[in-house]
C-alpha cells in the first residue's frame, strides 16, 4: 500500500478515539501490534505508527483491522464517536 510522501497531519480527536478502541480490543484479545500486522496486509511499522497516533488509520485500515480482531466495524466507530464526544455534531438529518 503506498502512502503519500511528506508529513501527515496530526491525528484528530476522532482518529485518536478510533485508535483507543482498537487498542482496547487488542488488549481484550491479548493481541500485539506485531500480531495485528501479521493478521492484516499492513507492516508492523505501519501499524505501530498508527497505534502511537503519529498517523491516523485510514478507513480501509479500520475495516481490515476490525475483521482481524473480530470486531463489528459499526460498533467500533460508534464507540469512538461517543468517546470523542462527537455525538451531537453528527446526527442524521
Amino acid at each position: 500500500m503506498s502512502m503519500p510522501s511528506g508529513k501527515q497531519p496530526e491525528s484528530g480527536k476522532f482518529a485518536r478515539a478510533v485508535t483507543d478502541e482498537i487498542l482496547m480490543s487488542m488488549a481484550r484479545k491479548r493481541i500485539s501490534g506485531a500480531q495485528l500486522a501479521s493478521e492484516t496486509s499492513r507492516s508492523q511499522s505501519y501499524i505501530s505508527k498508527r497505534l502511537r497516533n503519529e498517523v491516523a488509520f485510514t478507513v480501509n485500515d479500520i475495516e481490515e483491522i476490525c475483521d482481524a480482531l473480530g470486531e463489528d466495524l459499526l460498533d467500533l466507530v460508534a464507540a469512538a464517536v461517543r468517546a470523542a464526544g462527537l455525538t451531537r455534531n453528527y446526527r442524521r438529518r
